[in-house]
């Protein structure tokens, strides 16, 4: 008997020894670097800039199993301010604030809350804050890359191009985008649309519609989930089509030339990452051509070699400062959503 409780009393001496050693792992364990994000009123899935963003995050918690991501989806703009302090509220390391829409929200939330950090996508008024990296994108030069590919590639010397919302970052599309068919096409007309919506896809599809029966034979979106429906109207009607933000190529296979490249998924992984390593800096941080932050799509089966070999070109000439392309409405008078 005396040997039986013996016994017991080292197996539960080495049971409590190793519940003991288990908590302490557990509490030594370094906590999570916790992200959130909050999209614009496009949503998630928008098939553009908010869902490439979301999937940047994700790639990086799969392959770094110390951060953990989150999103919440703006129905509104009501909706922006209240997701934003919900992430604040949890107690979220970093804040990521999809498109220049959250500005107004952003910068509120970053002076009530001096010690958390944001990031925002596509807005710099807020490079002031001590706490908010805006991550900024040349998208002039991405879309004038998509504009000599839509002037090279035009038969009725008629091009459109459809626009989410008219800000001074937005029109950086249309004026590159514009630049870009005038330089490979010098009399080619350029129709214009401004949607005033990023989740109106019906509307895309009435202005790409409507463009296509002046003769348009390319239409490029800068829309977000508006650009959904001018997609589908090139395919109905049988045109080419140029994406946004990330490769739109799988929305329609046959009929989407190309598209802009913006990496924001990149953008959102390196910013989450200087949260973990103590290297967060507040203020602008460029992507562009220099360091593969814009670009062409690397889906290239509709274009032919020619063409690949005069956007090389222009790439080159761009990075060395041979061509300077425009940012502002002011600069290229044949853009007419400035107003």
């Amino acid at each position: 008997m005396k040997k039986t409780l013996a016994i017991l009393l080292v197996l539960c001496m080495v049971f409590a020894l190793a519940a003991c050693g288990q908590k302490a792992a557990e509490s030594s364990a370094a906590p999570k670097i916790r992200i959130g994000m909050v999209t614009d009123v496009g949503g998630v899935n928008d098939k553009s800039f908010n869902q490439t963003s979301w999937e940047g995050l994700q790639a990086l918690a799969a392959e770094d199993s110390s951060f953990e991501v989150n999103y919440l989806e703006s129905k509104t703009d009501a909706d922006y301010q209240t997701n934003i302090n919900t992430f604040i509220d949890e107690g979220y390391d970093l804040v990521i604030c999809v498109g220049y829409m959250l500005a107004d929200a952003t910068r509120q939330a970053a002076q009530a809350n001096p010690n958390q950090k944001f990031a925002i996508i596509d807005d710099d008024t807020n490079a002031d804050l001590p706490n908010v990296a805006c991550l900024m994108f040349a998208q002039e030069q991405a879309s004038y890359l998509v504009g000599l590919v839509a002037g090279f590639t035009t038969e009725t010397k008629t091009v459109g191009y459809v626009q989410g919302m008219v800000s001074p970052s937005m029109n950086k599309f249309g004026v590159g985008f514009i630049s870009g068919v005038l330089a490979a096409c010098p009399d080619a007309t350029v129709l214009q649309y401004n949607a005033n919506n990023f989740g109106d896809s019906a509307g895309g599809s009435t202005a790409a519609k409507d463009m296509i029966t002046k003769g348009a034979d390319v239409i490029y979106h800068a829309a977000g989930g508006t650009g959904m429906g001018v997609i589908e109207a090139c395919a109905e009607e049988g045109i080419w089509a140029i994406g946004v933000d990330t490769d739109q190529s799988n929305l329609s296979p046959d009929h989407v030339l190309t598209s802009a490249m913006k990496r924001v998924d990149s953008a959102s992984q390196d910013i989450s990452k200087s949260v973990k390593n103590g290297t967060f800096s507040a203020g602008v941080h460029l992507y562009d051509l220099t360091n593969n932050g814009v670009g062409l799509a690397p889906t290239t089966t509709h274009l032919s070699q020619d063409i690949l070999d005069k956007v090389a070109a222009a790439v080159e000439d761009i990075m060395s400062g041979k061509v300077v392309v425009p940012t502002t409405a002011e600069e290229v008078p044949q853009f007419t959503l400035a107003d």
